[in-house]
């Protein structure tokens, strides 16, 4: 327990160390929110794939093998999916674009109603991902050292590092940290695997030992073709338009680089996903009474002191990494879309940069409120994630067939988006139609060719929108 608790500081202060390294390039509000726009292919790469092996990705499909099968590694497949989509279809174009949010692009080529419908829409889904940091850095810590830590205190731990590394680095200490963190997660979740099946007697001898209601081993285990391409489609949906992966892509050096950097982004999450996977099948063969969200963590637990402290605690830096990235990404929509374009728009840079800062540190504490109260860590991303359907629909038809937008598309798109997601969660005759994300895409399909039929303004610059597109 003494040495993981070393590992455990010591990963403390290397993230503080980073954030106080690279706080001097921080000080404009360009080097805060978009690392002065130098990322190079292998930051890129290391963000988006930082972003994507977070909590979902490490201890949800880890939650989810538990009491569904392996098959819970499509997840990250899925991720990589959205990478790959995100690479061919926009990240070039976002750089090329100079833009810094979806909420500004709306509001340049549609009205104010829009960006500011997709502002509140956008920020939602940043808090709503961010809780679910705090609630796998809670299961890390107390399964790390639970006579130090329980769930709740170590999510308020894991919130305090979050919080206060963002706040002090910004997209660069994001960049840093991610290097390092999926470098250490690789080894350790490769070692830590292997070593755990080995000492439960091989695949053979767990598969002996689970329940035989549930195909463990099958391509779909006890998820269903729709469940597993839900998780395709809402990927491949939300990195077009999520915040996050926009915000990286903006931050590149240039638009070549930016997609590029996905691409590479994309190999590194493939197999990280039933690694994990397999982690929780054999929690489930082992410890069928254990709670799902500790299955990972438990079963590193068991490893030698030094594999697992430094396994565990690589899986709580890419935690950590993830939820600073996605915290930033919620400041900035907060503080251009909201604060600079309402509140004061004459604000100088070095009060905007302070602005950024203080805005992460209120939201920070917002999302560890919601932390509290999420249930189901894949289940309650893709949720959230589901409600990105109406931006990337908006955004498809801007850049590429701007002819069938009219103003109000942004706004009517959104708005049905948020209106089907909302009677998702409270209606049951709208949950029994199936994943939301199959209903989203009906719903803002219909509210956009419905404001084509209806609405007969145009939409802000089309020619240079057509010209932008070749």
């Amino acid at each position: 327990m003494n040495i993981q608790l070393v590992i455990i500081i010591a990963y403390i202060f290397v993230l503080f160390g980073i954030s106080m390294y690279v706080k001097r390039r921080t000080e404009s509000s360009s080097g805060f929110l978009f690392a002065g726009r130098k990322l190079t292919t292998p930051l890129v790469a290391a963000n988006i794939a930082g972003t994507a092996i977070g909590a979902a990705s490490t201890i949800g499909v880890s939650e989810n093998a538990f009491q569904f099968g392996i098959a819970a590694g499509w997840y990250n497949v899925a991720w990589a999916a959205g990478a790959v989509s995100m690479a061919l279809v926009a990240a070039k174009k976002y750089r090329e674009l100079n833009c810094t949010t979806i909420p500004e692009l709306f509001e340049r080529y549609y009205d104010k109603k829009g960006q500011m419908v997709a502002v509140i829409g956008m920020i939602t889904i940043q808090l709503v991902i961010t809780s679910l940091q705090y609630i796998a850095g809670g299961a890390i810590l107390s399964s790390l050292l639970p006579d130090i830590f329980s769930l709740q205190t170590g999510m308020i731990t894991s919130a305090i590092v979050f919080i206060g590394t963002t706040v002090l680095g910004g997209l660069w200490s994001s960049g840093l940290s991610n290097i390092l963190s999926v470098s250490l997660i690789y080894v350790g979740i490769l070692v830590s695997t292997l070593t755990i099946v080995a000492k439960q007697g091989g695949l053979t001898a767990i598969a002996a030992a689970l329940p035989p209601d549930v195909d463990w081993f099958g391509p779909l285990g006890g998820f269903g073709l729709v469940t597993v391409a839900g998780w395709f489609a809402v990927m491949m949906t939300q990195t077009i338009t999520a915040q996050g992966p926009v915000q990286v892509a903006c931050a590149a050096t240039s638009g070549q680089v930016a997609k590029k950097g996905f691409l590479w982004g994309a190999l590194l999450m493939l197999p990280t996903g039933f690694l994990c996977a397999i982690m929780g099948v054999v929690a489930r063969a082992a410890h069928p009474a254990m709670k799902a969200t500790l299955a990972m963590p438990y079963m590193i637990m068991g490893l030698d002191p030094i594999i697992s402290g430094l396994t565990l605690a690589a899986l709580w830096a890419a935690d950590v990494a993830t939820a600073c990235h996605i915290l930033l990404a919620a400041g900035t929509l907060f503080t251009q879309d909201i604060y600079k374009r309402f509140i004061q728009p004459d604000i100088n840079d070095k009060k905007y940069t302070l602005v950024n800062r203080y805005a992460i540190l209120v939201l920070g504490l917002l999302t560890l409120w919601l932390a509290f109260n999420a249930v189901g860590i894949v289940k309650t991303m893709m949720i959230g994630l589901s409600l990105t359907t109406a931006f990337t629909l908006v955004f498809l038809f801007t850049m590429f067939a701007p002819q069938f937008c009219r103003k109000n598309s942004a706004f009517y798109t959104t708005v049905a988006g948020i209106l089907a997601l909302v009677a998702y969660q409270f209606v049951p005759a709208v949950k029994a139609l199936g994943q939301p994300i199959y209903i989203e895409w009906v719903v803002c399909l219909v509210a956009f060719f419905g404001t084509y039929l209806f609405d007969k303004e145009p939409i802000a610059n089309t020619i240079s929108i057509k010209q932008e597109a070749v």
